[in-house]
C-alpha cells in the first residue's frame, strides 16, 4: 500500500525547490561547483559538492592555515567565504550523528519542531538529538517525539535545572537568559562516551543534509576542537554606536548559533577550567556578557586561536539587525543553514527577508506525519512498534478499513502549544475538558467569558491550522488573557474525527483533582465554575464518595439569544420556547434519564439510574475511566464513556442549579456520513459488537445489562 500523503510529499519539496531556485535568480548564485574567477579562469576543481561554497579568492589561493592561526592577513571578507577545497568524505550511511539543542518553556520548544522538520527533511543517517530543556520543554517535546514516533532517531533529556547554578554567576544581558549559557557546559554535561556533537540553537533553520556538517569534523586539525562559522556582523569591532564595549573576539568574531565540537578534546584541554577563568577575568572589566555564551567562546578563542576551525560561510546565515550576511549568500549557489539571530525574529528587516521567511514557513507547515516514512534501513534500527504491524496487517478491502486505520493511528501531539500557568493547588477545582477542530475555533471567546476556571482543550489541526490557531489566539485580547487554558495539538491523520482520542489527551493534561468533561459547542452557565467546586465539597466526593455529578444539557436553535443568567431565567426561556432539553426533538433517549421534569423543582442533588444510550455531560474526578479510542467519527463516543462509568459503579447525581446550553452549528462531516451511509452505520455497529466483548472480559456478568442497549440502533442526532 502507498503511504497517504505521498503527492502532499512531493509538492512540499517541490515547494522548497522552488524556492531555492528564486534564491538563486535573486542572489545571483552558480548551480554548479565549478566558477569562473575573475581574469577567466576556473575555480578549483575539487570544491564542496552542492551547492552554497563561494568563490575561492581571486588569486586562487586558500587562506584557511592562515586564518585558523588569527593571521592578520586573512581580512574580514575572507573569513566570511566558505572555502572550496577537498571535499570531506560522507559519513557512513548509518552512522549515528549527534546534535545538542538547549530549549526552555513554550515558544522555544515550538521553535525546536520547526528546526527538527528542516534537518529530517533533508537527512539521510540517523539522528541523536540531545535535549537540554526545562520541565516545560521536556514534558512538550517528550510527549511529541513519542507520538512522532519518527524513524532512526533517538531522543534523550538532560535536566536544565541541574546545570544552572554551573552558569548562574555570570551577568548575562541576553534575551535567552541562563538558558543562553549553557552550551558552555555541554562537554561536561553530555555523556562522556560521546566524543562529537553538532550543537544548534533553537532559531536555526536546515536547507541541507545535516551530514554534510558533520563531515566537516574531518577538516579539524589535531588541536581544534571548536568549528564556528565567522560573526556577519560589526558587533566584536566595536563600531556600532558609541560607547559600545563587546566582548574580545578574534577579528569580527565567531556566532555560535551553529557549532561543531570535539568533546573529548575539549576535556582533555580543560575546557571547564579555561572558560570560566577567561569568563571571570573579563566580567573585572565589563557588567554582563550581550550575547551569553557567544561572548565567553570569543574570548576563549581570542586566547586560544588554535581551537577553531572556521567553517563556511553558508552553514550559519545569519539574519540579525546589523547584518553583512549578504556578503556571504550572494557569492553563493545554496543556502545550508539559516539563522534568525534577531530578537525580531521573522520581523528582522532585511531586504531578502521575504525569500528567507518564506522557506522558513515552508517548514513551520510542513505536515511533520509525511516525515515519518522509512527513507532508508540500517541494520540497528528497532522493528516497528505494535500499532504498525497493526495497521501493516489491515485489508484494505474491508468495508471498515477507514475505521480500523484511525482508531490504530497515533497522532503527533503537542502538548501546551501556547504558554500556560498551571493552576494553584485546590482541593475542589476543577477543569473544563473538551476538544474541537478548526471550525470550532469561534467557540473559544465565549467559553474562556462563561467559564473562568482552568480549562484543557485539545485541537484537531494540521500542521499549517495550528499556525493560524497560534495567530488566532494571539489576536483576541480574550484568549491571549487567559494564562489558565492550556491548548493541546493532536495532528491531523486519516480519514474520520478521532473523537475520543482527542478527549483522553486533554483529560491526561489536565491538572486539577476533578474535570467537567464537557463539548466546545455548550456554553456553561456563568455560574458553573464556582457552584461545581462548592457542589464537589458539599458532597465529599473524591475517597468517600465515587460519584459523576451531571450537569444537565439544554439547547437553543436561534444563533442569538440572551443567554440566562439563573435557573429561574433558563426556566422562563424553556417554558417559552426558545431553548429545549438536549436533543428532545431528535434523540431524547440520550438525555431523558436525567429527568427534567424533577430537576425543575429540585432543590439538592438527586440519583438517577443508567438506561440505554444514556450520554450526560458529567463532573468526574481527574483519574476516571479514560474514553474508549476505537469509537471515531460519530457515534456511541460518549455513550460508552457512561456505560465504563457505570459499570465502574460511579454514581449518577444529578446537580440540581447546573445546566449547559449547546448552541447551533452545521452538521460535521462525519454525522453527514453516518445519516448517509448504511456501511458507516454497519461499521459502528461492528465496534459496538467489540466493545462489549472487552466489557464482558473486564466486568463478567455484570456486563450483561449493558447488552440490551448494544443492540439498539442508534440515532442520526447525537453520538
Amino acid at each position: 500500500m502507498l503511504p497517504r500523503g505521498r503527492p502532499r510529499a512531493l509538492g512540499a519539496a517541490a515547494l522548497l525547490l522552488l524556492l531555492l531556485l528564486l534564491g538563486f535568480l535573486l542572489f545571483g548564485g552558480d548551480l554548479g561547483c565549478e566558477r569562473r574567477e575573475p581574469g577567466g579562469r576556473a575555480g578549483a576543481p575539487g570544491c564542496f559538492p552542492g551547492p552554497l561554497m563561494p568563490r575561492v579568492p581571486p588569486d586562487g589561493r586558500l587562506r584557511r592555515a592562515a586564518a585558523l592561526d588569527g593571521d592578520p592577513g586573512a581580512g574580514p571578507g575572507d573569513h566570511n567565504r566558505s572555502d572550496c577545497g577537498p571535499q570531506p568524505p560522507p559519513p557512513p550511511k548509518c552512522e549515528l550523528l549527534h546534535v545538542a539543542i538547549v530549549c526552555a518553556g513554550h515558544n522555544s520548544s515550538r521553535d525546536v519542531i520547526t528546526l527538527v522538520k528542516s534537518m529530517l527533511f533533508y537527512r539521510k543517517n540517523p539522528l541523536h538529538l540531545h535535549l537540554v530543556t526545562d520541565a516545560v520543554a521536556r514534558n512538550i517535546l517528550e510527549t511529541l517525539f513519542h507520538t512522532w514516533m519518527v524513524p532512526a532517531v533517538r531522543v534523550s533529556f538532560y535536566h536544565a535545572d541541574q546545570l544552572k547554578p554551573q552558569v548562574s554567576w555570570i551577568p548575562n544581558k541576553h534575551y535567552s537568559g541562563l538558558y543562553g549559557l549553557m552550551k558552555l557546559v555541554l562537554p561536561s554535561a553530555l555523556p562522556a562516551e560521546l566524543a562529537r556533537v553538532i550543537v544548534l540553537d533553537t532559531d536555526v533553520t536546515f536547507a541541507s543534509d545535516i551530514s554534510e556538517l558533520w563531515a566537516l569534523f574531518a577538516h579539524f586539525s589535531d588541536t581544534q576542537a571548536i568549528g564556528l562559522v565567522e560573526n556577519q556582523s560589526d558587533w566584536y569591532l566595536g563600531n556600532l554606536w558609541k560607547n559600545h564595549r563587546p566582548w574580545p573576539a578574534l577579528g569580527r568574531g565567531f556566532n555560535t548559533g551553529v557549532i561543531l565540537l570535539r568533546l573529548d578534546r575539549l576535556r582533555q584541554a580543560g575546557w571547564e577550567q579555561m572558560w570560566r577563568l577567561t569568563a571571570r577575568r573579563e566580567l573585572l572589566s565589563l557588567p554582563a556578557t550581550s550575547l551569553a555564551d557567544q561572548d565567553i567562546f570569543n574570548a576563549v578563542i581570542k586566547e586560544h586561536p588554535g581551537l577553531v576551525q572556521r567553517l563556511p560561510c553558508v552553514w550559519n546565515v545569519q539574519l540579525s539587525d546589523h547584518t553583512l550576511a549578504e556578503r556571504c549568500y550572494s557569492e553563493a549557489s545554496d543556502l545550508k543553514v539559516i539563522h534568525w539571530n534577531s530578537p525580531k525574529k521573522l520581523r528582522v528587516k532585511n531586504k531578502h527577508v521575504e525569500f528567507f521567511r518564506n522557506f522558513y514557513l515552508t517548514f513551520l507547515e510542513y505536515d511533520g506525519n509525511l516525515l515519518r516514512r522509512e527513507l532508508f534501513v540500517c541494520p540497528s534500527q528497532p522493528p516497528p512498534g505494535a500499532e504498525q504491524q497493526a495497521l501493516a496487517q489491515l485489508d484494505e478491502e474491508d468495508p471498515c478499513f477507514e475505521f480500523r486505520q484511525q482508531q490504530l493511528t497515533v497522532h503527533r501531539v503537542h502538548v501546551t502549544f501556547l504558554p500556560h500557568e498551571p493552576p494553584p493547588p485546590r482541593p475542589h477545582d476543577v477543569t473544563l475538558v473538551a476538544q474541537l477542530s478548526m471550525d470550532r475555533l469561534q467557540m473559544l471567546e465565549a467559553l474562556c467569558r462563561h467559564w473562568p476556571g482552568p480549562m484543557s482543550l485539545a485541537l484537531y489541526l494540521t500542521d499549517a491550522e495550528a499556525q493560524q490557531f497560534l495567530h488566532f489566539v494571539e489576536a483576541s485580547p480574550v484568549l491571549a488573557a487567559r494564562q489558565d487554558v492550556a491548548y493541546h495539538v493532536v495532528y491531523r491523520e486519516g480519514p474520520l474525527y478521532p473523537v475520543n482520542q482527542l478527549r483522553n489527551v486533554a483529560l491526561a493534561q489536565a491538572l486539577t483533582p476533578y474535570v467537567f468533561l464537557s463539548d466546545i459547542d455548550f456554553l456553561p452557565a456563568y455560574s458553573l465554575y464556582d457552584y461545581l467546586r462548592a457542589s464537589i465539597e458539599q458532597l465529599g466526593l473524591g475517597s468517600r464518595r465515587k460519584a459523576a455529578l451531571v450537569v444537565p444539557a439544554f439547547e437553543t436553535l436561534r444563533y442569538r439569544f440572551s443567554f440566562p443568567h439563573s435557573k429561574v431565567e433558563l426556566l422562563a426561556l424553556l417554558d417559552a420556547g426558545t431553548l429545549y432539553t438536549f436533543r428532545y426533538h431528535e434523540w431524547p433517549r440520550g438525555h431523558a434519564p436525567t429527568d427534567y421534569a424533577r430537576w425543575r423543582e429540585a432543590q439538592a442533588p438527586y440519583r438517577v439510574q443508567w438506561a440505554a444510550n444514556y450520554e450526560p455531560y458529567v463532573v468526574v474526578p481527574r483519574d476516571c475511566p479514560r474514553y474508549d479510542p476505537r469509537f471515531v467519527g460519530f457515534g456511541w463516543n460518549k455513550v460508552a464513556h457512561i456505560v465504563e462509568l457505570d459499570a465502574q459503579e460511579y454514581e449518577l447525581l444529578v446537580l440540581p442549579e447546573a445546566f449547559t446550553i449547546h448552541l447551533p452549528h452545521a452538521p460535521s462531516l462525519d454525522i453527514s456520513r453516518f445519516r448517509s451511509s448504511p456501511t458507516y452505520r454497519d461499521c459502528l455497529q461492528a465496534l459496538k459488537d467489540e466493545f462489549h466483548q472487552d466489557l464482558s472480559r473486564h466486568h463478567g456478568a455484570a456486563a450483561l445489562k449493558y447488552l440490551p442497549a448494544l443492540q439498539q440502533p442508534q440515532s442520526p442526532a447525537r453520538g
